[in-house]
Parts: C-alpha cells; sequence; structure tokens
C-alpha cells in the first residue's frame, strides 16, 4: 500500500508546493533581503502561524507549545493512539539559506496531506512539529525546541541572555508565552513511538555520488576546545633561529599535523582549527603566545577519543621540542548519536525503491534529532544540495530531487506508521 500513496506525478505536484512554501518562509525575515529568523523573535511567531495553516489545510489538529514549537496531529485509527513524529526546524543562522529545517517540515506536512486527501488512518497517529530553535543563533544554546519536547531543558536556560541581555524568559513573555510552564511542552515517552527527519545533506557526499537521497546512520559527536601555546616572544631582528620559542611556528606544526592525522584515524573523522590569534601580533615580534580553537567530529565517540587523545599528545610532543608549554580546555562535548536500525532499514528500502539505490553517511552536522533521540528512535533522511552548501543564500536543491525526497518519506512514513518495518 505505502508504494500507491504518493505516486511520481503526486510527488511532483507536491514538490512544486514544497519549493514555493519554502519561498514563502524565506521571506519571513528580520533582514529583508537575507533571511534571518531567531528563536522567540516576531518572524518566528509569523513562521508558525503560516505553518500552523499549512497543518490546518493537510487536516491536522494544531498548536503552539508552551517552548514556541508549532505542532500537529492527524489522528491516528484509534483516537490518542501513540503518534510517528515528524519534523524539524523553523529557525535560521544570520543570513542563511531557505532549505535548512524548514524543508523537513513542509516536506512532512505533505505526506500528511497525501494521507488526509485519501482518507487514511494509520494505526499510529501522525505528528509533526515545527521546532522554535535548532541553530542557538540568538542564545548561543542549542535545541530550545527539541529539548522542550522532551523534558530536558537546563534550569538556567530560562534565564540566560541574548546579545541585547534579554533573558529566554523575558523573550517568552514578549511573545506571549511563559517562562514558568516550560514543562508542559514535555511529552510522555509513551505518547511517541518515533521520530523520522527530512533534511538537506549540507554536504557534498550525495552530490559526489550523484544520487538524490541517502540514509543517515549517526549525526556526529563532537568536541571543542580552546588551545593555546606559549613560548616566548622576542625582536624579529635580534633573536637566532635557534634561540627562538616561537609559539605561531609550533601552532602550524600542529594544524598541519592535525590535517594529516584526521583521515588516519577513519574516513569519517573530521577536525578543524577554526580560529588563530597571536600575541603580541606585531610584525617585528616573534609570537609568544597564540591562541586557536579545535574542532573535532566523528559518529562514534571511541575513535573521536582517540582521534583527540593523538591530537592533544602530538600537541604535547612539538611544545616541549620548541622548549613551550601547550594547554587546553574543552568548553563543549555533544556525544554521537547513532540512528535507529529498524528505522534505517525502512528508510533504506524506501530509497532504493524510489532511486535504485541508496547511500548511507553520517551526519557531520548537529539536528533536533539528537534531543529526540535521548527519548525515542530517530531515523533521517538526507536529499542532496547543490556543491553541499548551507547556512548560506546560495543553499540550493532541485525540485525533481524534493520529488523523490517525498515519495521515500512517504512510504517510509507509512510503512513504520502502520507497523510494517523491516
Amino acid at each position: 500500500m505505502s508504494d500507491s500513496l504518493m505516486s511520481a506525478a503526486s510527488a511532483a505536484q507536491a514538490a512544486a508546493r514544497v519549493m514555493a512554501r519554502c519561498d514563502r518562509l524565506a521571506e519571513i525575515s528580520e533582514t529583508p533581503g537575507f533571511l534571518t529568523r531567531v528563536y522567540l523573535s516576531p518572524e518566528h511567531l509569523q513562521a508558525n502561524a503560516l505553518v500552523g495553516e499549512w497543518m490546518r489545510a493537510a487536516g491536522m489538529r494544531v498548536w503552539q507549545d508552551s517552548v514556541g514549537n508549532i505542532c500537529g496531529r492527524y489522528e491516528g485509527l484509534e483516537p490518542g493512539a501513540p503518534a510517528l513524529l515528524l519534523g524539524s526546524h523553523l529557525d535560521t543562522v544570520r543570513n542563511a539559506g531557505r532549505y535548512d529545517g524548514m524543508l523537513g517540515v513542509v516536506t512532512a506536512i505533505e505526506t500528511v496531506q497525501a494521507l488526509h486527501q485519501q482518507q487514511l488512518r494509520l494505526p499510529l497517529a501522525i505528528e509533526i512539529v515545527g521546532f522554535g530553535d535548532e541553530e542557538g543563533t540568538r542564545f548561543g544554546i542549542t535545541l530550545l525546541g527539541s529539548r522542550g519536547l522532551t523534558g530536558s531543558w537546563p534550569e538556567s536556560w530560562i534565564s540566560h541572555p541574548d546579545g541585547n541581555s534579554i533573558t529566554v524568559a523575558q523573550a517568552m513573555a514578549d511573545v506571549g508565552l511563559d517562562g514558568d510552564a516550560v514543562h508542559q511542552a514535555a511529552r510522555k515517552v509513551s505518547d511517541i513511538a518515533a521520530y523520522l527527519e527530512l533534511h538537506i545533506e549540507q554536504g557534498p557526499c550525495l552530490e559526489q555520488e550523484n544520487l538524490a537521497l541517502g540514509v543517515v546512520t549517526a549525526i556526529n559527536g563532537a568536541r571543542r576546545l580552546n588551545c593555546q601555546f606559549v613560548g616566548e616572544a622576542g625582536h624579529a631582528g635580534t633573536v637566532p633561529m635557534s634561540h627562538r620559542k616561537d609559539a605561531l611556528a609550533a601552532a602550524a606544526e600542529w594544524m598541519v599535523y592535525v590535517e594529516q592525522a584526521a583521515p588516519k584515524h577513519g574516513p569519517q573523522l573530521v577536525a578543524t582549527v577554526g580560529t588563530l590569534h597571536c600575541s603580541p601580533g606585531a610584525v617585528n615580534v616573534i609570537p609568544g603566545v597564540v591562541a586557536l580553537t579545535l574542532d573535532v567530529r566523528g559518529p562514534e565517540d571511541q575513535p573521536l577519543a582517540e582521534l583527540l587523545s593523538d591530537l592533544l599528545t602530538q600537541a604535547e610532543v612539538i611544545a616541549l621540542r620548541r622548549w613551550l608549554t601547550f594547554r587546553s580546555d574543552e568548553y563543549y562535548r555533544i556525544p554521537a548519536t547513532r540512528c535507529d536500525e529498524g528505522l534505517q532499514a525502512t528508510l533504506t528500502q524506501a530509497v532504493s525503491a524510489v532511486q535504485g539505490r541508496s547511500l548511507a553517511l553520517p551526519s557531520g552536522a548537529g539536528h533536533d534529532a539528537i534531543a529526540i533521540a535521548e527519548r525515542w528512535p530517530v531515523g533521517m533522511l538526507f536529499v542532496r544540495c547543490d556543491r553541499g552548501i548551507s547556512h548560506h543564500p546560495a543553499e540550493s536543491v532541485k525540485e525533481k530531487d524534493v520529488a523523490l525526497a517525498i515519495q521515500a518519506y512517504a512510504r517510509a512514513v507509512f510503512d513504520v506508521a502502520s507497523g510494517d518495518r523491516e
């Protein structure tokens, strides 16, 4: 039955609507001509209202929860049945693209629309959520929407300020929400059976394989560190090369090692030195102190830990050889999130049915599925994006790829919600 839910012709029509709706959402921005829509802004509430209209038109009961997520429910065969949860986020980074997050919400609505048009009800209800915050652009803390749903908000978040010293609680009050009611967004574990998220890849792997769709195996874990090489500043003209304690030369040697070591630990591991600051920072002074950041990511925690240990050990070796000191401070850590094996199999079967074969790949970026996976099984479907570009106005997808994605997504949703899983 899943193969008849969304024909190729119907998917093509749905894809055209999806592209148009993503364009409409892109118009809701605090900066005309540049898409920026942050959590608890007037634009956030406008986007929620528009998405809520589309949900209602697809036969859903709609509400906005206590942390600002827009939610819709398409009832199952039995009222009050557990739900298969679909969705993604509606917030953006600054000067964003129009598909990151939004594509997943709008395609989910099309899937429910197909059920509604055919007057189909399934053993599981279908719920869609447009999460209010995944990017963390406004408050510098991420996944506020999805962690509201899972009931895992730290108490400190409510008093966290944005760049204008407006706290989360104040921002909530400004849009008619109650900071004391955050807990009301939390769902019981028994309410939800599983979560599926459709998202652009934000990378080049699908494009390199000439495939429109792929199935996510895991969302990369990440570690972020502030690092520092401390040597000795000196006159650029008078200190002989053999007597120097050049912090920048040490940092440069280590950066090359970082680049070379990561792929040796595994093809899916990545490491990045993203910022570099030299002190005293004068053309005629040997750098005495260099501060730099390290970001390492991978789909499995143990190889990631081994890579990080190798990099930090080598930094110590370089510093010791050059008569410097090295120190590091880890300030961010998130574990790798494995996607559910059964949901991967169902998505793989659906993708193979519409494009001939599937590609399994990890996600290098974070997603709401990270938070949801703490409570429920999660699966993710990736859609090819032009040159892997994301978080940028040049972010782009092909309408024909979206049509294939809708076909595969509808198949997987039908199979999971019907209990027909691999």
